[in-house]
């Protein structure tokens, strides 16, 4: 086949790379003229994927994967179109569609009757947009007839960045679309370019799953990042109660979590990244009337806060003219990307506190810390407060002594190894100081 994927950031790149793997043609189209002269050297334009680096170069040299900055061209001569360009939100996750429509009134213009392409959108969209909104748009941008002239069809992308191709073998391929014989195509379509490992943990065989309709393709897709979130929600919930009773909420979860139908995730100091903080908003857009999704939104937002109120308490009150160091500016450990992430609203609070911060991150420079806004911190530096944001691997390996002077640690990610802080007034979230019995004077209802 000859394919097109439209959008080549930390998804769209791997799955070109991954097509052409497969032994096909594929063209990889990006409005970034730097990115598509880096892929077409061969030289991955990110770092932090496994494997991109040497498979690209693999694809590249073999011929099998170009760039482009033209799309329609490219479309012009795809038997099957794969998007995945970004949808923008704003600060409350309300979607903007900008560089998707622009995106799509450039597939548009390259649509071909001839060719009967398959155009498939693998970017996460609130439930109904294939239908009410590509589908139009790329009729009145081509000429043509979905279904007839060309099909449509919703394929959620479900891997994490850093293990993309890990990911693609491990889960189902997710998809719907607006006729049955579109959804056939692009059944048949990802069974050519995706290879699957067996799991015998699912009821039916791993491989690529027709779920009957785009809504429920897309629905999908929000509903497992959705149900994610809201488990946090809870273990957060759980999680202060816990600390504010002189209760270990780890060994409470552990215990919960060994019986089959228990699953209930880990506390933390926020919930960063594309995929959960959005997500849970994008449903909301539908479903506005979706208690639970909300208050578990507002639970998770609030952690940053709580998190740095747990350093002011151990501080004796207050965090004002303290140094504090905040461990981690990525969202996650090991993977360099601050979408939504906590340090944002940790820092925000510390600063509401009065507090001189600093930010420490081994995968970004001190220049790109200032870019921020942030003042760079460097372990080994003094610090009255180390709060711990993001779980990079290195982190366990630190100890009290590369602090010089700290008084409090709050490991928002249970990252450190605690052994290493005695004489540190040392607090992680969901866990108090120290365990006791539950308060006499207040009635817990």
């Amino acid at each position: 086949m000859k394919i097109t994927v439209v959008g080549l950031g930390k998804i769209g790149l791997p799955l070109a790379v991954q097509f052409a793997r497969s032994g096909h043609t594929v063209v990889g189209a990006d409005v970034s003229q730097r990115v598509v002269d880096l892929v077409t050297e061969g030289t991955e334009p990110f770092p932090g994927e496994a494997h991109l680096q040497d498979y690209l170069s693999e694809v590249v040299s073999a011929g099998w994967l170009s760039a482009t900055t033209d799309t329609a061209a490219a479309v012009s001569d795809s038997d099957a179109v794969v998007v995945v360009v970004p949808l923008f939100v704003d600060e409350e996750a309300r979607p903007d569609f900008g560089w998707m429509d622009s995106a799509t009134d450039d597939i548009a213009r390259g649509l071909r009757r001839e060719r009967n392409t398959l155009v498939v959108y693998e970017t996460t969209l609130p439930v109904g947009t294939t239908r009410t909104r590509w589908k139009p748009r790329l009729e009145q941008g081509s000429g043509l007839v979905e279904g007839e002239d060309f099909h449509l069809v919703f394929s959620p992308e479900r891997v994490l960045t850093g293990r993309v191709f890990a990911d693609l073998r491990k889960y189902p391929k997710l998809l719907g679309g607006l006729s049955e014989a579109g959804a056939q195509r692009a059944v048949e379509f990802y069974e050519q370019v995706l290879q699957f490992d067996e799991r015998p943990d699912l009821e039916r065989p791993n491989g690529v799953w027709d779920l009957g309709s785009a809504e429920a393709a897309e629905m999908a897709k929000l509903a497992e990042t959705t149900y994610r979130d809201v488990n946090i929600g809870l273990a957060n919930q759980f999680g202060r109660f816990a600390a504010a009773h002189g209760i270990d909420v780890y060994q409470v979860i552990d215990a919960s979590n060994s019986q089959p139908y228990s699953h209930i995730h880990r506390p933390g100091i926020a919930v960063g990244g594309h995929c959960i903080p959005v997500y849970p908003r994008l449903y909301l857009w539908n479903d506005p009337d979706a208690t639970v999704v909300r208050a578990a939104r507002e639970a998770n937002a609030a952690m940053p806060s709580y998190t740095v109120g747990l350093a002011a308490g151990a501080a004796g009150g207050s965090l004002a003219g303290k140094r504090v160091a905040v461990l981690g500016a990525s969202y996650r450990g090991g993977v360099k990307e601050t979408a939504f992430s906590g340090v944002f609203a940790t820092v925000d609070a510390l600063r509401q506190q009065g507090a001189e911060v600093l930010v420490e991150d081994p995968m970004y420079s001190d220049d790109e810390l200032r870019g921020f806004g942030w003042e760079p911190y460097h372990v080994g530096d003094p610090a009255d407060v180390v709060i711990v944001q993001a779980d990079h691997k290195g982190y366990a390996a630190l100890t009290a002594q590369d602090f010089p002077g700290v008084e409090v640690v709050v490991d928002g990610r249970r990252a450190l190894d605690r052994s290493g802080f005695e004489g540190v007034r040392y607090l992680t979230v969901g866990t108090a100081e120290t365990v006791g019995e539950l308060p006499q004077t207040k009635e817990i209802r």
